[in-house]
């Protein structure tokens, strides 16, 4: 097995998500429909920065190559990018950007948990760093999904479609590619699939909570880990790596 293969692309992963989800928060700065939540949005979008950073760092490392978080992050193509599809969703309104953090928040608090008990040291670091604040996260978008579900007739119509039109995107979360499976077999990844019973009793209860209905469709969108994105992507990127890509050379 090669395991450093398999490993970077996992770290890989990881670092993406938090990277392009970061990078979707980071829209709101400013035009968040409070200042309280402008700048609570704000923190978490930097949040997931640094855990980006500590991810991508790490899969730096793992390709032998003096790679750094800034390479992976602003010099790779879209094809190259393993994040999970409902992270690079357009933020739509402010329902809807709760309902993609709320899917990804109850995973990721629960993915980062069990990853702390992971044999590779560096990522169990990574994963009880992260965990602190992903739990802070799960409490943030829980209490808005509540907050505007139960809340008036409009707020609920808005959080119901948003947690409607977000669900195709979460079956993604537990899918598993054969090199992580490996990597779960010799302890080093947590088992996604075995976590899934546990996230959906969390989204049933909080749902119940916040009145609103549990959407029942089966047909999912997945492909982010094999590099197959959304049109979405493509314009983040841009965004994102225009200046590094423009003076690859600049100092700063």
């Amino acid at each position: 097995m090669n395991q450093n293969k398999f490993l970077y692309h996992a770290v890989l992963h990881l670092g993406d998500n938090a990277l392009i989800l970061g990078h979707r928060l980071s829209e709101w700065c400013g035009h968040g429909p409070v200042l309280e939540q402008d700048i609570a949005m704000t923190n978490i979008s930097l949040d997931l920065i640094g855990q980006a950073r500590m991810y991508l760092d790490y899969a730096g490392k793992l390709t032998g190559e003096n790679k750094n978080e800034d390479d992976l992050a602003y010099h790779r193509d879209g094809l190259d990018f393993k994040n999970f599809l409902i992270t690079e969703i357009p933020n739509g309104d402010f329902a809807d950007t709760i309902a993609r953090q709320f899917f990804f928040d109850q995973w990721n608090v629960l993915y980062t948990k069990a990853l702390m008990e992971s044999k590779d040291e560096t990522l169990s670091a990574i994963a009880q760093k992260a965990h602190k604040e992903v739990s802070y996260h799960q409490r943030w978008s829980s209490e808005w999904v509540v907050r505007l579900g139960d809340g008036t007739a409009e707020s609920k119509e808005k959080m119901q479609r948003g947690i409607d039109d977000m669900w195709m995107f979460t079956g993604e979360m537990f899918i598993q590619t054969d090199e992580e499976k490996a990597l779960v077999a010799e302890e080093i990844l947590p088992d996604a699939a075995a976590l899934k019973a546990q996230w959906e009793e969390q989204i049933k209860r909080l749902i119940s909570d916040a009145t609103l209905e549990m959407p029942t469709d089966d047909f999912m969108q997945s492909g982010g880990k094999e590099g197959v994105h959304t049109e979405y992507l493509g314009f983040i990127l841009a965004e994102m790596q225009y200046l590094p890509r423009a003076y690859p050379d600049a100092q700063w």
